[in-house]
């Protein structure tokens, strides 16, 4: 029977390490149903695997960075932590609560990089950019970004010596920025991935590949100018991006179309069938015709498509009941700022 080593919680593997494991797995509401006995299924070796790269279950790993290397843990865990979320084991139901036998046997933290020579510190970050990747890949991506940012914290203390080693460096931490973007973009955080992709641009405005993630994020995030300018910008730097940049752009207009048909949708009946020309209900004008309700000029689509713009009232033109203001006067502030929000600058009239 092993001692119990250390005081909680300093001399836990809190941080990611190399854990060494026996365990037990059985369903909760089955205590004699075990699925998996590393005594007897691993054929008496320990379970080994690295913390922090997805390898076992959330709870299960949640449990040993809390554990004293020699101690020993009853677990009890949820579906959502056991494994619903992770490659089930044939006897194990969807839904099951589980339970959880575990000793901790011990660990290793990952190795100091005091000492190391440049090129072995690079050697060792893209050990773990790779696990990044790979976790990116599977769709875990908070651990993705967890190993990422993780290497650009070590990448605080690490001095290049020389131009050569200044320039393979700034590569690497060039490249990490850009995989944290790509996880924020991923989990739907575009604000984050776009400062991100500017740390990358602050120090190298020209970075091609730092234009093209930002433009996607400024897209999916509904800043179609400022999309449209990165895009438009790589060309400019490297004629070589003019396929990834023309696909941009078109994808570009494909989301504005969507915003700007979703918006039609959203005011289909607001305005006439006939185009440039606004339904104002229950209202007669002074003069006996139809009312064009706000003073402002607004901007109609030809009906070949072109997408000109012509005024269509004026102050001028019409007459208006300062008494009793039409449903487009009332409504016609709400309905700007809905478009602004929309990602329009003007009204189309349908």
């Amino acid at each position: 029977l092993m001692e119990v080593v250390g005081e909680f919680p300093m001399d836990c593997p809190l941080h990611d390490s190399l854990l060494k494991v026996h365990y037990k797995g059985m369903l909760l509401d089955e205590p004699k149903s075990v699925f998996y006995d590393t005594q007897i299924d691993n054929v008496g070796e320990p379970l080994e695997f690295c913390s922090g790269e997805g390898l076992v279950p959330e709870g299960f790993e949640m449990c040993v960075r809390l554990m004293l290397p020699g101690e020993k843990s009853i677990v009890t865990c949820p579906p959502d932590f056991a494994y619903d979320k992770f490659p089930r084991p044939a006897n194990v139901p969807e839904g099951a609560h589980v339970l959880w036998e575990i000793e901790l046997l011990g660990f290793e933290v990952p190795k100091d990089w005091t000492g190391l020579t440049f090129k072995e510190i690079m050697e060792e970050a893209d050990k773990i950019k790779n696990t990044g990747n790979r976790l990116f890949k599977e769709g875990k991506l908070e651990l993705a970004k967890a190993k990422y940012e993780k290497l650009l914290r070590e990448y605080n203390h690490v001095h290049p010596q020389d131009d050569e080693e200044g320039k393979i460096f700034a590569n690497s931490r060039s490249s990490l920025h850009l995989n944290v973007a790509a996880c924020y973009r991923k989990m739907g955080e575009y604000r984050k991935s776009i400062e991100a992709c500017n740390k990358v641009l602050d120090a190298n405005p020209v970075h091609v590949k730092a234009l093209y993630r930002r433009g996607m994020s400024y897209m999916l995030g509904g800043d179609f100018d400022d999309a449209k300018n990165d895009f438009e910008k790589m060309v400019t730097i490297d004629k070589s991006s003019e396929p990834d940049a023309t696909a941009a752009l078109v994808k570009l207009k494909q989301k504005e179309q969507e915003i700007e048909k979703k918006a039609r949708k959203q005011f289909k009946g607001l305005f006439d069938k006939k185009p440039g020309e606004i339904f104002e209900v229950g209202v007669e004008s002074k003069n006996g015709g139809d009312t064009a309700g706000s003073g402002e000029a607004v901007t109609s689509r030809d009906r070949d498509g072109s997408g000109k713009s012509s005024p269509l009232s004026s102050e001028s033109d019409h007459v208006f009941d300062e008494e009793r203001p039409g449903l487009i006067d009332r409504i016609w502030p709400s309905a700007r700022r809905i478009f602004s929000s929309l990602g329009l600058n003007r009204c189309t009239i349908l």
